[in-house]
């Protein structure tokens, strides 16, 4: 029953794409599996703030092949992440290797915390004496 319902509750996307995603200090990693995938198959487009990845998984047997099971998915996939502010999306690297789709995202410098520093300084009060000056007497 429990495989029932996980199988129900993904998305195609998710089947045939699952990924991990987490932040590493000013970075935000996407890892994608896409086992089988030739490399240049693989599509990224940015527009906006979505990121759309393409790959294309191709059947390895001939037509002719008589199934037991067929349980990897084959064809073109997709998945789309929306990014949110602050991210240097003209920054985004991309790297396939091993089955695995390795996204890099930084985060902007403008967007990352920042310390200000506080300026001090002194204001000068009418009438106020201050050490080394003198006092005009009027004429």
């Amino acid at each position: 029953m429990d495989r029932l319902l996980g199988d129900v509750t993904r998305t195609p996307a998710s089947v045939a794409m699952p990924m991990d995603l987490y932040r590493s200090g000013d970075t935000f990693v996407a890892h994608i599996d896409l086992p089988g995938v030739e490399p240049g198959s693989i599509d990224i487009d940015m527009d906006g703030a979505t990121v759309t990845i393409r790959a294309e998984r191709t059947p390895s047997v001939d037509e002719d092949t008589q199934w037991l099971t067929r349980e990897r998915a084959v064809g073109t996939f997709a998945r789309q992440l929306t990014l949110g502010r602050g991210l240097a999306t003209d920054q985004i690297s991309a790297d396939y290797s091993d089955g695995v789709l390795t996204l890099t995202i930084p985060v902007a410098e403008a967007a990352k915390p920042r310390k200000i520093a506080v300026q001090h300084s002194t204001r000068d009060v009418p009438g106020e004496i201050t050490e080394g000056a003198t006092e005009e007497q009027p004429a």
